[in-house]
């Protein structure tokens, strides 16, 4: 029963989309970043929303 647990590799392909997800995630933090630092960020949130719920995209 050890054996068999010792050689299942399912968990290591979780393992290895958490870490694309997580590297992911930073890249696009690091992108967004500028947009906060000219408090715009809130502005473009709000672009999106309005495009996400209504038709109209400004």
């Amino acid at each position: 029963m050890l054996s068999q647990f010792l050689k299942e590799e399912d968990g290591a392909q979780v393992v290895e989309y958490a870490l694309i997800i997580a590297v992911v995630s930073i890249g696009l933090v690091l992108a967004l970043q500028p947009l906060t630092l000219g408090g715009s960020f809130g502005t473009f949130i709000g672009r999106v929303a309005t495009c996400l719920t209504t038709a109209v995209c400004v």
